[in-house]
């Protein structure tokens, strides 16, 4: 296929060089032919001109064109100064001549025979038929020979950018899937996709499938139609299916769901057909189709009222090629999606996409096999440790991963260093985390002190309180639009319980508790704090069903996504937000509470950070003692001996404005 391609753009330029030269002989043999004979001393006359260069003897010979209705008139070489008087005489000519025109032939002769008894006139008069010139031709068909030169082009520019071999512009329907070969230099195999042990299981079995039918076959089983790759962006679906194209020995058509919409009316599902023909010929093979939701998103919700909605019969060819009348054996098709939930369910039946294989966020141990692939190429010390950068990367997927890879390189290389260190690894992570450091923003004395004091009140309650977060780092440098932050590292639960909810809402309400306690006042730095708390309080009390008055309710629908009314009444809306309400205020006096009890190691820690602008958890430990609630990730700190590393995970970012 690589040859083939190869063969097509050395084939354009070939072809466009021979008509450059086509167009060059062209023109040279017009000027050629268009050049009149004589010593090029030529004009225009006008008939009465013609009776007085006649009268005074200045014409020596006169050839008529009757067909034309024109003769040229021949000047004698001693009259050229009378008839050409602003030519310069530095040689002679040899025939010079004007054209005049002819009205009447009988007048003409009249004329002549009257000149030539009056001895003024005493050459020949000849009498010739002649065609038209080269220029007029040219000139008559030029217009033709630029229209045929211009739909030559645009054929040959509109076919280039279809991708489609052969047809010009009737090639738009055709459809525009790249397909990869057997042999292909870049080819991604099953090595280089770290983690999903599960879902790679899946897709080796379908290369399993192709490669060797028959174990399936004999035992009764079919080839399965399809396989949906269902997961959140950046964990690998495009990157999986590239692996099965690499390693499956079967062409594998590859192409966008928004390639097949264009503007054409029809052509979506022109392309779709044409891709399945070419995957018959070709079967059996494999079709990817990324962000299938371009195109295969449920019928009937189109926003755009009316009209005919040219997504929707993509999306009907679509359907009826996967499992019709017709017979797709030996075509698999692969899509990947993060937008499941609005598909079509027809396209998620059985028999099309026969099983959705889930791509989640990386555990632990995946990120360390992702760091394993992404740090190949990466020139690395040996204080580099890829389980601390593991521990360090929780809820990060493998794009985010790489581009924590590249981003330390980067570090590095800013730093003229000829090895990437563990420090540019832990910069990188804050760097892609918490926002750039802005260290020309200028603080007032006031202003940094209350921001001290609203991360230390996020410190002192995280330390005391059982299921809140390790902390890890507290900063008051600007990061970002973050004039400071608390770093945790969460520990990766399955479920979570409604106490350890309460306690991470205590903790994140602590720096606008600090505030109000310790400053008499309270500020716009708690933006972000007090809009995550009050999500996650809608989320218990509406979602998730813990308050006591409405216990075990869910006024969330998965499959209502265009449910135009509320699944409650106002009643219950006003008990649901009295109970946010109460929830949040309950936490608020917890946590001012807490404060209260530990004040005089809060202004220790506040003034810490106004002298430091960075401490770690031993200075929070040093002033409060060894925290009471020892936790898994804790234990994780210190065995890799972390707690003088910067976590991964941000858990509060104080904006500057609202």
């Amino acid at each position: 296929m690589a040859d083939i391609k190869d063969n097509k753009q050395k084939k354009g330029p070939r072809l466009q060089s021979w008509l450059y030269i086509i167009l060059f002989i062209g023109f040279g043999y017009i000027l050629f032919f268009s050049k009149e004979d004589g010593s090029g001393l030529t004009g225009k006359a006008s008939y009465t001109d013609f009776r007085n260069y006649m009268e005074r003897g200045y014409v020596s010979r006169l050839v008529v064109y009757p067909n034309l209705g024109v003769m040229d008139m021949y000047i004698k070489p001693d009259s050229v100064k009378y008839v050409f008087p602003d030519v310069s005489y530095t040689q002679p000519f040899s025939k010079p001549m004007l054209t005049v025109g002819v009205g009447s032939l009988d007048n003409l002769q009249e004329f002549i025979d009257m000149s030539q008894e009056a001895g003024t006139f005493s050459g020949d008069v000849e009498y010739e038929k002649k065609s038209h010139t080269m220029m007029e031709i040219l000139i008559s068909i030029l217009p033709f020979a630029l229209l045929i030169l211009f739909w030559i082009l645009m054929t040959r520019h509109i076919n280039g950018g279809s991708g489609a071999p052969g047809g010009g512009v009737f090639s738009v329907g055709k459809s525009k899937a790249k397909v990869y070969e057997k042999g292909s230099s870049d080819r991604v195999t099953f090595k280089d996709v770290a983690g999903q042990a599960e879902a790679k299981t899946e897709v080796e079995e379908i290369v399993e499938f192709l490669k060797n039918p028959k174990k399936y076959t004999d035992l009764g089983g079919k080839i399965p139609k399809g396989a949906l790759l269902v997961g959140p962006p950046g964990t690998g679906k495009t990157l999986l299916a590239k692996a099965v194209a690499g390693e499956a020995d079967v062409p594998f058509f590859s192409l966008s769901g928004s390639d097949f919409v264009e503007m054409f009316v029809g052509v979506g599902a022109s392309r779709v057909r044409d891709l399945f023909r070419q995957a018959k010929e070709k079967a059996p093979c494999i079709i990817f189709i990324d962000e299938i939701d371009a195109v295969g998103r449920a019928r009937g919700k189109n926003p755009a009222m009316g009209g005919n909605d040219e997504r929707e019969n993509t999306l009907n060819q679509l359907l009826t090629e996967m499992d019709g009348f017709g017979t797709n054996s030996g075509v698999i098709i692969l899509a990947a999606t993060n937008r499941v939930d609005i598909l079509d369910k027809a396209l998620l039946r059985a028999g099309r996409f026969d099983r959705q294989i889930h791509l989640d966020l990386p555990d632990l141990n995946e990120r360390k096999a992702v760091f394993g692939v992404h740090l190949r190429n990466i020139k690395l010390s040996k204080d580099v440790d890829v389980d601390l950068l593991a521990r360090q990367t929780p809820g990060f997927s493998g794009a985010d991963i790489a581009n924590v890879c590249n981003e330390a390189a980067l570090i590095a290389a800013r730093h003229n260093k000829k090895k990437v260190e563990k420090d540019d690894f832990l910069s990188a992570v804050d760097r892609i985390v918490g926002g750039l450091e802005k260290k020309t923003k200028v603080l007032t004395a006031d202003e940094k002190r209350t921001i001290a004091l609203h991360e230390a009140g996020h410190a002192t309650l995280s330390w005391f309180l059982e299921y809140a977060n390790p902390l890890i780092k507290v900063t008051i440098v600007p990061r970002g639009r973050a004039l400071g932050a608390a770093w945790y590292l969460p520990e990766e639960r399955q479920i979570t319980t409604k106490e350890q909810m309460l306690d991470e809402m205590c903790a994140t309400l602590g720096g606008r508790a600090a505030e109000e306690l310790f400053t008499g006042h309270i500020s716009t730095g708690a933006m972000n704090d007090l809009e995550r708390v009050t999500k996650q309080a809608y989320g218990m009390i509406a979602y998730a069903g813990m308050s006591d008055r409405l216990a075990n309710l869910c006024y969330y629908s998965s499959t209502d996504e265009y449910a135009f009314q509320k699944p409650y009444s106002d009643k219950t809306a006003e008990l649901i937000d009295e109970e946010v309400k109460k929830l949040i205020n309950e936490q608020y006096e917890r946590g001012k509470k807490i404060l209260l009890e530990h004040e005089e190691g809060h202004h220790r820690l506040a003034q810490l950070l106004i002298e430091r602008e960075v401490i770690m958890a031993e200075d929070v430990e040093r002033i409060f003692g060894k925290r009471p609630w020892a936790s898994r990730s804790e234990e994780i700190l210190e065995d890799g001996k972390k707690s003088s590393e910067p976590a991964s995970v941000v858990e509060n970012h104080d904006k500057v404005e609202p």
